[in-house]
């Protein structure tokens, strides 16, 4: 009998909620085909069987947060030794005197099945059957949308043979009982996503010294360029110019591109500007990581950003797409009624820059008020690694790239 355990991923992965059993016990599996769906506070995945064989005991609950290192469930592979064949080694031999364990990293999903992990969740928590269902994307793939198509006819269907079961008496009396039935507290589960996000939060906040400084920036000039560039046929949008200016400042104030390592008594200077991208989904935050901004153009700054962002929102998520970020933005213009924050460093990096929104407001320029497009920063980070003076100075280059466009391109390699 074989155990199936939990593996630690990576990122600082402690514990999982367990989703969705795809077997039962004294089902016939086949190697590598999924025996159950997790989910951690960055990224949904599956736990494969190790061989083919037959399940066993399953070892956890559904819906149970479980640690790094629990055994799920155990299998019978298939060819090895009965019981009575062990016991008979076990009495020859004593150096046979445990139960073989075997522990399996997840990987990432596999288009195996013509469906998303949260594609098939949404499908699960609705009671469909998605093998009912009608795929419409490439290749057949069943999208979000085609669940919600199917949940829609199904519910027609079954509000038709209601209809002609119930009779008007019966109808009255469940009103009747909607009308008298006791109200009672809303509950929303803390749990999977939303409670790995509170336990990195709260630890970054008690390790990191943090310190916000706010600015403001006019990026009037920006806005215009943007405009120019897209007249003449290159269209991007105006957060990946920001991500680029970002990358240029860090080169020239390495000191927040850093991990303080405590054992060590170092700090860490990385040669890359791996930059975070903070997305807000249903589930909560999640900061997939745009590589090598330093030797990326705008546009494919733009380009990869997009994608990322889509796999965020779709949950769909690789482990390469969330690791080995060396530092944040969280961009909450778009979201609008942001003018200030005070972000929490995505530990253990050093900094994190808040992009907040846009607004058109009264300006002085060259001693005359006028009317410019102004955006506040919220720059925070690690004071243990940086001092204040640093901080503005990292700013105010910034800032400089951020207003003036020409400038930032003299930069550009």
């Amino acid at each position: 009998m074989v155990e199936v355990k939990l593996h630690d991923i990576g990122e600082g992965m402690t514990e999982a909620e367990v989703l969705h059993f795809f077997v039962k016990p004294g089902d016939t599996v086949t190697a590598d085909e999924p025996l159950v769906e997790v989910q951690t506070d960055k990224m949904t995945a599956e736990i494969p069987s190790p061989g083919a064989g037959t399940v066993g005991k399953i070892m956890v609950e559904l819906g149970e947060t479980i640690k790094v290192g629990t055994t799920v469930l155990e299998i019978e592979l298939a060819g090895a030794p009965s019981k009575d064949e062990k016991d008979h080694k076990i009495e020859k031999s004593e150096q046979v005197n445990k139960q073989e364990t075997h522990t399996f990293h997840i990987p990432k999903r596999s288009d195996r099945v013509l469906a998303a992990p949260y594609t098939r969740k949404i499908a699960r928590d609705n009671g469909v059957d998605i093998d009912l269902v009608e795929g419409t994307g490439p290749g057949g793939r069943i999208l979000d949308e085609d669940v919600m198509s199917y949940m829609s006819g199904e519910t027609s269907k079954q509000a038709l043979a209601v209809a002609d079961a119930t009779t008007e008496k019966e109808l009255e009396e469940v009103q009747s009982e909607e009308v008298t039935a006791p109200s009672s507290l809303q509950t929303i589960p803390f749990k999977g996503r939303r409670k790995q996000i509170a336990k990195k939060m709260t630890h970054s906040l008690h390790t990191i010294a943090h310190c916000t400084q706010f600015e403001e920036v006019d990026v009037t000039n920006a806005m215009e360029w943007r405009s120019q560039c897209k007249e003449q046929g290159e269209s991007f949008s105006i957060a990946a110019f920001y991500i680029k200016a970002v990358s240029v400042a860090l080169k020239d104030y390495p000191i927040f591109n850093a991990t303080l390592n405590e054992q060590e008594e170092v700090i860490e200077l990385k040669d890359t500007h791996n930059i975070g991208l903070a997305v807000d989904t249903e589930d909560g935050l999640i900061v997939p990581v745009l590589r090598n901004v330093e030797s990326k153009s705008i546009t494919e700054i733009h380009r990869e950003m997009k994608v990322l962002t889509e796999k965020a929102l779709s949950n769909q998520l690789t482990m390469a797409d969330i690791s080995g970020g060396t530092f944040t933005i969280s961009n909450v213009g778009p979201l609008k009624g942001s003018t200030g924050a005070t972000p929490i460093i995505n530990h253990p990096e050093t900094g994190l820059l808040a992009l907040h929104k846009t607004k058109k407001r009264p300006a002085v320029v060259n001693d005359e008020i006028v009317i410019r497009s102004m955006m506040n920063l919220s720059f925070t980070f690690d004071h243990r690694v940086a001092d204040g003076g640093t901080a503005v100075a990292f700013s105010n280059r910034l800032v400089q790239l951020m207003e003036h466009p020409n400038t930032l391109m003299l930069e550009l390699v």
